[in-house]
C-alpha cells in the first residue's frame, strides 16, 4: 500500500513497525489520531507510536512520508514527550472501534474497523467504516450480523449512540503491557473509555495499574467500583499503596472499604494509616521479605526471585526472630543479595547478616529516611519500634515518590521540545 489515494484500515496498521529515512525502526503504531468536526469528514491528524521504553509518542501525519505493507517511514523527526490528547482529538482503536452508530438511512450498526487514506492535497481523512449490523440485543460471538463497508458520511455521529462500547480490542493490546505501561495508555484515555477498562481488568491486573496511576486517576477508578470490588482491588494492592489510596478517599468510604477486606490485609494497611505520610511509618510496607537466622541461603534466594516483589525490596533479606510476620520478634539484621549470590547455597542467613545498618524508628522524618538511603547506596532501609521489633521496610521508590513533585507522572522531561501538534 503506498500512501497516495489508497485506503489504510486502522485495525491492521496497529502494531505496524515505524521506520525513519535510514531504516531504522522508531516504534511501533498503537493508535491513530482523528479529529471530529460537524459538516466535514473526520480528519487524521496523527499516529501514537510507542517507542523503545514503551513510551507513547505523537507523531503528526505530516511527518509520515509513506504507510507501506508492514512498514510506516517517517520524517525521521519524533518527539519523545508522551502523548496526551487534546479536547477535539479522538483515538480510533481506544474509541471507535467497536462504538454502535447510527446510520443516516436508519438502523444502528457496530464499527469494526476504520479506513483512511491521504487526499490530493496530502492531508488525511476518515473515508470508510467496516461496519457490522445490529441484530437486535448484545451481539453474540457465534451468531455475527453482516458486515459490510460504509462511507464515514452515511453514520449520524461517529462517538455513537450511547450504548456502552465494548472493551475487548483495548484490553487484547494492553494484555502484555507492564504495570506502568499499562497505567500510561489508562492515563491517555478519555474518563469513561478509562473506567470501562478498569472495570473489565482482573483485579490483580488493575491493582498493578493503580499504583502507578495519578492520585486523581486512583480515586476516579476506585469510586466507580462496586464496594467488593473495590475492597478485592485493595487486597491485590501492596500495603502501603492501598494505604495512601484510602487516605485519598472520604472518612466513611475508606471506613466501609476496610471492613470488606480481607482481616490480614486491612490490619497491615490501618497500621500504615496511622502514620504521617511523610514519615518512615507512612512510607514503609509491611511486607518485606523477612526470615529467621536458620534460614538456607538457597531458600533466602527463593524469596526474592519472587515476580511480585520490586527490585528494591529483594535486593535484600530482613532477618528476625520470630514471628516473622511484622511486627515481628527482635530484629538481628539485613543480608543483601550480592552478599548470598557469593555464599554456598547451604549457608544460613545468620553466618552472613549485616547488623551494622542502623534501623529507622517509625517517627524518622523523609528528609532523614532519604539521607540514610544516598549514604549507604542502599535501595531499602528497616523500620522499628521501641522494642526493636521489625515493623516494615521503606524502598528507594516510595521515597522517591514522595520527593517528586506530586504531578510527576504527568510532566514530561522539560528539555524536550514541545510536540508539534499543528
Amino acid at each position: 500500500m503506498s500512501s497516495n489515494g489508497t485506503q489504510v484500515f486502522v485495525a491492521r496498521l496497529a502494531g505496524t513497525k515505524v521506520f525513519d529515512p535510514l531504516g531504522d525502526q522508531v516504534g511501533r503504531v498503537r493508535d491513530v489520531v482523528v479529529v471530529l468536526r460537524a459538516r466535514s469528514a473526520p480528519s487524521v491528524v496523527g499516529l501514537v507510536v510507542e517507542v523503545p521504553g514503551r513510551r507513547r509518542v505523537f507523531v503528526p501525519m505530516t511527518r509520515v512520508t509513506a504507510v507501506n505493507p508492514g512498514q510506516v517511514i517517517t520524517t525521521g523527526l519524533v518527539n519523545l514527550r508522551r502523548f496526551e490528547p487534546r479536547a477535539s482529538e479522538h483515538l480510533v482503536v481506544a474509541e471507535l472501534l467497536d462504538r454502535t452508530v447510527e446510520l443516516v438511512a436508519g438502523g444502528q450498526v457496530t464499527i469494526v474497523d476504520v479506513a483512511i487514506e491521504q487526499r490530493r492535497d496530502g492531508d488525511w481523512t476518515i473515508a470508510r467504516l467496516f461496519v457490522r449490523e445490529r441484530t437486535g440485543g448484545k451481539q453474540s460471538l457465534l451468531r455475527r450480523g453482516a458486515t459490510r463497508t460504509v462511507p464515514v458520511e452515511d453514520v449520524h455521529d461517529l462517538l455513537g449512540t450511547g450504548h456502552e462500547q465494548p472493551v475487548d480490542q483495548l484490553l487484547a493490546q494492553y494484555e502484555d503491557l507492564k504495570p506502568t505501561d499499562l497505567a500510561e495508555a489508562l492515563h491517555a484515555l478519555d474518563p469513561t473509555r478509562r473506567l470501562a477498562v478498569a472495570a473489565a481488568l482482573p483485579d490483580e491486573r488493575l491493582a498493578d495499574a493503580l499504583e502507578e496511576l495519578p492520585e486523581d486517576h486512583q480515586v476516579e477508578i476506585l469510586r466507580t467500583l462496586e464496594p467488593n470490588r473495590a475492597a478485592d482491588v485493595l487486597d491485590a494492592m501492596q500495603p502501603d499503596d492501598a494505604a495512601d489510596l484510602l487516605g485519598d478517599l472520604p472518612e466513611d468510604q475508606a471506613r466501609r472499604l476496610l471492613e470488606l477486606m480481607e482481616p490480614e490485609e486491612a490490619r497491615d494497611v490501618r497500621r500504615l494509616l496511622a502514620y504521617e505520610d511523610d514519615t518512615a511509618g507512612g512510607l514503609m510496607t509491611t511486607v518485606p521479605v523477612v526470615l529467621g537466622p536458620e534460614t538456607s541461603i538457597a531458600e533466602a534466594l527463593a524469596h526474592v526471585r519472587r515476580q511480585d516483589l520490586n527490585p528494591a525490596l529483594a535486593s535484600m533479606v530482613f532477618v528476625a526472630r520470630p514471628p516473622l510476620e511484622t511486627p515481628t520478634g527482635r530484629f538481628v539484621g539485613v543480608v543483601h543479595l550480592q552478599r548470598m549470590l557469593r555464599e554456598p547455597p547451604h549457608e544460613p542467613l545468620g553466618n552472613i547478616v549485616d547488623t551494622d545498618i542502623e534501623p529507622l524508628s517509625v517517627a524518622a522524618p523523609l528528609m532523614a529516611v532519604s539521607r540514610e538511603l544516598a549514604a549507604y547506596n542502599l535501595l531499602a532501609l528497616p523500620v522499628v519500634d521501641q522494642q526493636r521489633r521489625l515493623l516494615g521496610a521503606v524502598s528507594i521508590d516510595d521515597v522517591l515518590d514522595h520527593l517528586l513533585p506530586e504531578d510527576w507522572r504527568e510532566t514530561d522531561d522539560p528539555t524536550e521540545l514541545e510536540a508539534d501538534r499543528a
